[in-house]
């Protein structure tokens, strides 16, 4: 029998779900977990505590009631996730300055692969070339997670798109919308950019020693809520769908798709990988420029040209007015005026 320090909310939580909406008494659930109905009358609290609503009846028992907005939280994510180590163990936050500052700190601390940070709000989240990233609070997701893949360094580059292939499938699977993808690193509807990644990367000479792989999706944010001024055209998946999106199954699809694509790349190397996210790029043939990070402050460098895809490492290829073909490994894409 399982004894009340080996309970946890998300046992409750699966007996209420199990009933289906119906009561299920108190001495059913005590004699199912093998706890106190004192035991079980604590734990009902917290889940209330976590936004469920729990009914409880002096005869009938306690039953889980259909809330108008489902729950955003820990227990949602993990009950029953179809993965084999991502998203097992969630770590949620009302605010931090930065998930992917956290999923470090944990990873240099011995947190195990798969590991998920979130945070509601960000008060310093960041993307790629030192960009702040608007974070508010209770509209959308910023999520990191924790890899240890056995490979040496440089050959790490197309986990980005491997990640990004997860995040597209991810958004498609819960919204019905169809994501394409913008190199390097971000996810577009209708031309719009709703998500983006940040990868980062401890390593030695030889080996990884972590991937800390960063997620901001503007999920239920409104278009009048978001900044003035931002590089890319931005929206959000409420914006483009015409309809909320459930955050925790949307984070649950995106843990499951991101795992499968991981494998993928450690079983059989880049290949699908690079063919799938190919799939979803619609730039080849169109003038793009590129600008390279060159350090804050410094002005960017620039490239120009027309892009020809990208190739088995997931560089660039842009072919010049001069007619040569340059391979560009890191920068920001745009699709030139006219």
């Amino acid at each position: 029998m399982k004894t009340l320090n080996k309970i946890k909310e998300s046992d409750i939580l699966a007996t209420l779900k199990g009933a289906g909406g119906g009561y299920i008494s108190g001495q059913a659930i005590s004699e199912r977990l093998g706890v106190s109905r004192t035991a079980i009358w604590k734990h009902i609290g917290a889940l209330r505590k976590a936004g469920y609503a729990v009914e409880g009846h002096p005869k009938k028992g306690y039953r889980l009631t259909a809330p108008v907005e489902r729950p955003f939280n820990a227990l949602e994510i993990t009950l029953d996730i179809p993965t084999e180590f991502t998203g097992k163990e969630v770590l949620f936050f009302e605010e931090l300055e930065s998930t992917n500052s956290k999923a470090s700190e944990l990873a240099r601390a011995g947190a195990a692969e798969g590991t998920v940070v979130i945070a509601q709000a960000q008060s310093k989240g960041r993307g790629r070339m030192a960009r702040s990233w608007y974070s508010p609070a209770g509209v959308n997701v910023y999520t990191s997670v924790i890899l240890r893949p056995k490979l040496p360094p440089q050959a790490t580059r197309t986990i980005t798109l491997a990640c990004a292939v997860a995040l597209a499938e991810a958004i498609e699977d819960t919204t019905g919308a169809a994501p394409s993808l913008k190199w390097p690193n971000d996810v577009l509807i209708n031309g719009k950019k709703v998500a983006g990644i940040l990868t980062e990367m401890s390593s030695e000479s030889d080996r990884v020693n972590h991937i800390i792989i960063g997620i901001g999706i503007n999920v239920n944010i409104e278009a009048a809520d978001l900044p003035d001024g931002l590089r890319y055209p931005a929206s959000s998946l409420k914006q483009e769908t015409g309809r909320l999106t459930d955050r925790a199954e949307l984070c649950r699809n995106l843990y499951s798709r991101l795992e499968k694509w991981y494998k993928v790349l450690l079983s059989e190397g880049s290949e699908e990988v690079v063919e799938t996210w190919k799939e979803r790029f619609t730039f080849v043939g169109k003038e793009v420029r590129i600008e390279g990070y060159r350090g804050i402050g410094a002005e960017p460098s620039v490239t120009e040209g027309i892009c020809l895809g990208i190739d088995s490492e997931g560089a660039l290829l842009i072919k010049e007015r001069s007619g040569a073909i340059e391979r560009v490994v890191a920068g920001d894409m745009a699709q030139s005026p006219g």
